[in-house]
């Protein structure tokens, strides 16, 4: 039982985003329209969580997709959105400004 707690706090493998970016993953920030405006990783595309479910025939299927926002809570909501549609590799990049730093 100690293992399984344990396995629940340790972080997995680190995710290598640049090499995800430069092998066609797609970046999608969640954030508010304005939110988006005020800063964002170049070449992302903003869809706001609030109307992900409305809008996931912009996000393609075929390539990984790196959600984020500005701390990680709505990426991971927008991964479980992501991946409840049938989208197979999908990463919570986290904190936008945390995955430009990594790009």
């Amino acid at each position: 039982m100690l293992d399984f707690f344990k396995n629940l706090l340790t972080p997995g493998p680190k995710t290598d985003y640049k090499e995800l970016v430069a092998n066609g993953a797609q970046i999608v920030d969640v954030r508010s329209k304005g939110e988006y405006q005020s800063g964002h990783l170049k070449g992302s595309v903003n869809i706001p969580l609030q109307v992900l479910p409305q809008n996931l025939s912009k996000i393609r299927k075929d390539k990984p997709v790196i959600v984020c926002c500005a701390s990680g809570m709505r990426s991971g909501s927008a991964k479980g959105i992501l991946s409840s549609n049938g989208y197979a590799e999908v990463y919570n990049g986290g904190s936008w400004n945390s995955l430009q730093s990594q790009l």
